[in-house]
């Protein structure tokens, strides 16, 4: 390597005609020499550019920046006002369900490495998100939280836990998003891990989605469908289907929420090279559902209950009917023959939730079909959001089962058996909303203040500040969440104004007479004209904290009231139509 002083390597540059470029890099050395391996020279001028002159450094660009689409990405969306609050009270309904059965929670990287997801999700590994490479380790966005939660419980050694985590999951699916059907979208998870007796923890988590409907005022309005899948893979061998394609085919059969048996006849046979006879004994099973009937009309078919794969399947589900009648939730389920889930890692139990709008509505047919044929779509229609096509429904809500071996692919040390279940909130909070504008419910609040502190007075009123300050501290020191304007001379309406905007249910004013008494005027926003309390009352200041209690524990009950009496459900004597937020009746006292 050739050391040369800065003075000779610019007296080389100087001496190189203006076309000589010479490759590679100029670095420095920890002396004030310089190291060439040779030197780059991009004019002969170069050495005199080393100017820091502000106009040689401008940023400046010389033509106008390209007008930016401002929007969110395909299947994504922001989450604010009342929507952020509906489904903040989605996550904490379930939470509370969850922790109610133990469970604690986790969290993981939004991102795993390639490997720990690949084979996981069987033809759905097409939506997996990856991502470049950065340093080198292939990474991808999470597709769920179950592998995730696997490869925790391996890494860590864990033997048995109950987990539950809520977290943003990411497919590369076609979107919906008026439907809840998203790229970027929440999963609440639920799953027991650990060796337990047969159908135990199945029963349990089951019993679990139940408790979590019924909080979100959904009883009655819901189906749970189950099968299992050694009894799917049991009928699948008694029909003919070779081993290597029991996989392909129950991912076809997945299809028939959304997709006639012709259809998927015409998927096992033409793409999956089934034998059209096998296709249609397959058909004659998997469209049959029922309960515990139907479970006996498979133990009492002779080729069924030779197969090894149905015995097990059968005897699995015999035992969690018996344990779902002690959780009292048989009510809620349908035994489904044509429920396959087509992810890879499930081996016993699986399930999923329906409601209202999980299907769209069957394409027109015949003449009806001719008028509303679609346009031929092209490549780009893929990413095409399907919100307004009637033939796209909600899907499931929930779904699970159990995977027992999933764990035991990351780690040498044995299977850690496991079984959950995983609520697609955004699929929840769409149909909870639509059900919100349709019934005309109240509107939702911005944020949890119970009470404005205002002040009024005629002239000479000084605003009374510190005095609002004192009240709003009492208040706050026994709970109560408070706000008020903080402005010292503030108008009336200003401060009727901002309580009506975040929905404030209460206000406490002050006025100098009033004040002087020792009393303060406690206001329920938004009552009637006629109601006797529409101006307010007068409270004795030491008694504010205790009667806005009062107040704001009476309006929750019948709120609850609303909630636990949805759809047309008789309680306390009152079809849920007719139960609305009440306003609080007027105290039997006179004012004092």
């Amino acid at each position: 390597m050739r050391i040369v002083t800065l003075q000779s390597v610019t007296r080389s540059v100087r001496a190189q005609p203006r076309t000589t470029t010479i490759t590679p890099h100029l670095y420095r050395t920890t002396t004030t020499r310089f190291a060439s391996s040779p030197v780059v020279v991009l004019r002969n001028h170069a050495p005199r550019s080393f100017s820091t002159s502000s106009s040689r450094l401008s940023t400046k660009p010389t033509m106008a920046p390209a007008k930016i689409d401002l929007k969110t990405a395909k299947g994504t969306r922001d989450w604010d006002g009342e929507g952020i609050i509906l489904r903040d009270q989605i996550f904490e309904t379930i939470k509370k369900v969850f922790k109610g059965h133990g469970a604690v929670t986790i969290d993981t990287p939004v991102f795993e490495l390639k490997e720990i997801l690949t084979g996981k999700y069987g033809e759905d590994s097409k939506l997996i998100y990856d991502l470049a490479d950065q340093g080198g380790e292939l990474c991808s966005l999470r597709y769920d939280l179950t592998v995730p939660f696997a490869r925790y419980v391996a890494q860590n050694g864990i033997q048995s836990i109950r987990r539950y985590h809520i977290a943003k999951v990411y497919r590369r699916d076609q979107p919906a998003v008026a439907k809840g059907r998203m790229r970027e979208f929440y999963q609440c998870d639920f799953d027991i891990a650990g060796t337990f007796d047969a159908m135990a923890p199945d029963a349990e988590i089951i019993a679990t989605i139940v408790e979590v409907f019924k909080a979100l005022g959904w009883d009655g309005n819901f189906t749970i469908k189950m099968n299992h899948r050694k009894i799917l893979d049991g009928i699948f061998q008694v029909c003919g289907v070779p081993e290597d394609k029991i996989r392909s085919i129950s991912s076809a059969v997945d299809k028939l929420d959304k997709m006639p048996w012709a259809d998927v006849k015409k998927e096992m046979v033409e793409e999956k090279g089934l034998p059209e006879e096998v296709a249609d004994k397959i058909g004659e099973w998997v469209i049959l559902k029922g309960g515990e009937d139907l479970l006996e009309r498979l133990q009492k078919d002779e080729s069924l209950a030779a197969n090894e794969s149905m015995k097990q399947g059968m005897a699995d589900m015999a035992l969690l009917f018996r344990y779902l009648k002690r959780w009292k939730a048989t009510s809620a389920v349908s035994f489904d023959l044509s429920l396959a889930r087509g992810l890879d890692y499930y081996t016993g139990i699986i399930y999923e939730v329906i409601t209202e709008g999980s299907a769209g509505s069957a394409p027109a047919s015949g003449a009806a079909a001719s008028k509303s044929k679609p346009k031929k779509k092209g490549k780009a229609s893929e990413d095409d959001d399907r919100s307004d096509d009637p033939s796209v429904g909600v899907g499931s809500v929930a779904a699970g089962g159990r995977y027992d071996n999933l764990v035991g692919m990351f780690s040498g040390k044995g299977q850690i058996p496991c079984v959950g279940i995983s609520f697609g909130v955004d699929r929840i909070y769409s149909i909870m909303k639509a059900r919100i504008d349709a019934n005309g419910a109240k509107e939702l609040r911005g944020n949890d203040t119970d009470v404005y502190v205002m002040a009024f007075g005629g002239k000479g009123f000084t605003g009374m500040y510190e005095e609002r300050l004192d009240i709003f501290q009492l208040l706050r020191e026994h709970d109560i969440n408070t706000e008020m304007l903080h402005k010292v001379k503030p108008k009336l309406q200003a401060q009727f104004k901002a309580a009506e905007a975040n929905k404030v249910p209460f206000a406490v004013i002050l006025g100098e007479e009033e004040l002087a008494a020792g009393q303060v005027r406690l206001k329920q926003m938004g009552l009637s004209e006629s109601h006797p309390e529409k101006e307010g009352v007068l409270v004795a200041i030491t008694e504010l904290p205790g009667e806005i209690r009062r107040r704001l524990d009476q309006i929750e009950r019948l709120e609850q009231l609303a909630v636990n009496a949805s759809g047309l459900r008789v309680v306390d004597g009152m079809r849920g139509e007719d139960v609305k937020v009440q306003e609080a009746p007027a105290p039997t006292t006179d004012e004092s």
